[in-house]
């Protein structure tokens, strides 16, 4: 349940416009200007040639592999090609896994193949493969909860189907049968995990994605099913027969390495060293192009600084462009940019990510101290011809910004459309053609408003309540 700070009519627009000049957080001049870099926007087919630039020349781009160190590269390129004042990376630790291949199969009752993929850093299988009846559990609490006898030497099989909604809300009660799984099912002496992919579709299409590995101490190979094949192993049990499945793995675990946040300024006239930081995330999983996790994302927010830059002068702070590395192995890149920046963290005025595909952009939320809720109410003079309605002061920003709200930087939110984000979210069908170019203009057209404005506001956000 979403608790409105305030829903815009037209002629609630016209009585905000009024009591906004004479708070004035934000000077009418600026608010023009932001409506002249939206309607650019709205005009502007570059952010999808950014995304199709990544998609082709980088493509797949996992964290600590090739293809990460050549999405770097060409992170620094186009940054540099679209104006950024400064441009440059920040090293970070990851650790590394190489993926190889993954099959599975009903050997009885009903012999018959699977798709499958393994989960993020999986283990591999004994030479040969195993074979093992699986037993099935509703949800990874229910795994937790079982006596290990009755898991020891199985396969067992979380069954959570994912909630489809315009929030993506139904991602999180499903991805904790993966992110716990794999570390349920070894303490119970589990053979493996195999796990109803966390997504919304009915393709036979895996879904990839993180798990909980650290201090795991016998690690159990664990592998997602497409939706269809775990209706299929539902449907044999529903017969009364035991049911064994063959699995076949060969992942393998390598040393750590370097990956790296890649960073590009638009430099402040007045504060440069005062922030408004935008982030995405540079890296993805490697079944797909990672067109919508997250290279629309990337496009939207170097769109949005080309635009800024554009401008006949540079806004009173910096706009920082963070694009961080290995979010999707654990908000590494994120973590590690706190970590190595606390000193200055009270110089970011506020923090956002785009991290939910292109869908359209529908809802903005904020976290901010109460007395600095007008600023958001005259951004929504700008943002509501966007189709685009006011949410809440519950916004954490985005998984990476997450990590610079727990430290006391206010956030916004631009919430986008992702009723069909969880069909394509870490598979194979996370490609290009599934970014629309309209949708992702309006994207653009609302972040160079947000970003704009709070770089360019005489006030600042002050610091927000940190989790104890």
């Amino acid at each position: 349940m979403f608790r409105p700070l305030l829903t815009l009519t037209g002629g609630l627009i016209a009585t905000l416009a009024v009591t906004a000049a004479q708070a004035k957080p934000l000077s009418q001049e600026d608010l023009s200007v932001a409506e002249v870099l939206r309607d650019r926007a709205l005009e502007s087919s570059d952010a999808y040639s950014i995304v199709e630039s990544l998609t082709v020349e980088v493509g797949p781009r996992r964290a600590g592999t090739e293809g990460d160190r050549r999405a770097v590269a060409w992170a620094q390129e186009k940054m540099k090609k679209l104006g950024f004042d400064r441009v440059y990376t920040e090293q970070i630790d990851v650790q590394r896994w190489h993926r190889g291949h993954a099959h599975a199969e009903v050997v009885a009752p009903f012999p018959q193949p699977l798709v499958v993929t393994s989960l993020g850093y999986s283990a591999p299988t004994p030479e040969g493969g195993l074979s093992a009846e699986i037993v099935e559990f509703s949800d990874v609490e229910a795994l937790i909860k079982a006596p290990a006898k009755k898991v020891k030497g199985k396969i067992a099989f979380i069954n959570k189907r994912m909630e489809r909604a315009r929030t993506g809300e139904g991602y999180g009660p499903a991805v904790q049968g993966r992110s716990r799984g794999m570390r349920a099912a070894a303490e119970k002496g589990a053979a493996a995990l195999l796990l109803r992919s966390v997504g919304t579709d009915s393709d036979r299409f895996a879904h990839t994605g993180m798990m909980s590995i650290d201090g795991v101490e016998n690690p159990v190979p664990a592998l997602a099913l497409s939706a269809p094949d775990a209706n299929l192993l539902e449907a044999m049990l529903e017969r009364g027969k035991p049911v064994e499945v063959k699995l076949d793995v060969h992942n393998e675990r390598l040393a750590d390495g370097p990956s790296f946040n890649v960073i590009g300024e638009i430099t402040g006239r007045e504060k440069p060293e005062e922030a408004m930081i935008i982030g995405a995330h540079l890296d993805s999983w490697d079944e797909g192009t990672g067109a919508l996790d997250d290279g629309a994302g990337v496009a939207i927010l170097m769109e949005t600084a080309r635009l800024i830059a554009e401008l006949p002068q540079r806004p009173r702070r910096t706009l920082r462009v963070v694009l961080f590395g290995a979010e999707e192995i654990g908000l590494v890149g994120a973590k590690q940019y706190v970590d190595a920046h606390r000193g200055e963290l009270d110089n970011i005025i506020a923090v956002s990510e785009s991290d939910f595909g292109a869908g359209k952009i529908w809802r903005f939320d904020t976290r901010l101290p109460e007395n600095k809720f007008d600023i958001a109410d005259q951004m929504m003079q700008v943002l509501a011809p966007l189709g685009i309605e006011r949410g809440n002061n519950q916004s954490s920003g985005g998984p990476d910004s997450s990590v610079f709200v727990a430290q006391g930087v206010p956030a916004f939110g631009l919430y986008q459309d992702g009723t069909d984000y969880f069909d394509y979210h870490h598979t194979p069908n996370d490609t290009l053609d599934k970014v629309d170019p309209g949708n992702l203009k309006q994207n653009v057209a609302a972040w160079v408003v947000m970003s704009f404005l709070a770089a360019e506001m005489e006030e600042d956000l002050g610091r927000v309540p940190t989790e104890n």
